[in-house]
């Protein structure tokens, strides 16, 4: 009850791009969702407010997490995760692989 006609709008890349868009989408999301309800003759306690922005949030960190900007920003983390490893086992094991021939620097 509550959401007959009524249906979630996507968040563009502009929306997700900064914390103060995110939440001015998140607001007005929320706001026309409640005001929907409060025309079919609802009236919204404090639970139920918090149950729609809950809903609301997962649905904003949702197209954060799917927008372009964050894949590439995951990209670059796991990237750099990856260069830390190796990086440790570089020291790690510097010692034994110069023993075994192996040159620090290419020539």
């Amino acid at each position: 009850m509550g959401n007959a006609g009524w249906t979630p709008k996507e968040y563009s890349n502009e929306e997700v791009l900064s914390l103060d868009r995110l939440k001015r989408a998140v607001l007005n999301r929320v706001f026309e969702r409640a005001e929907h309800m409060m025309d079919e003759g609802l009236i919204l306690d404090k639970e139920k407010t918090a149950e729609i922005i809950a809903e609301e949030w997962q649905r904003a960190k949702e197209a954060v997490i799917s927008a372009p900007a964050a894949a590439a920003n995951l990209k670059k983390q796991w990237e750099s995760f990856v260069t830390e490893q190796v990086d440790g086992h570089l020291r790690a094991d510097k010692d034994e692989l110069l023993s075994l021939g192996v040159n620090e620097k290419s020539i």
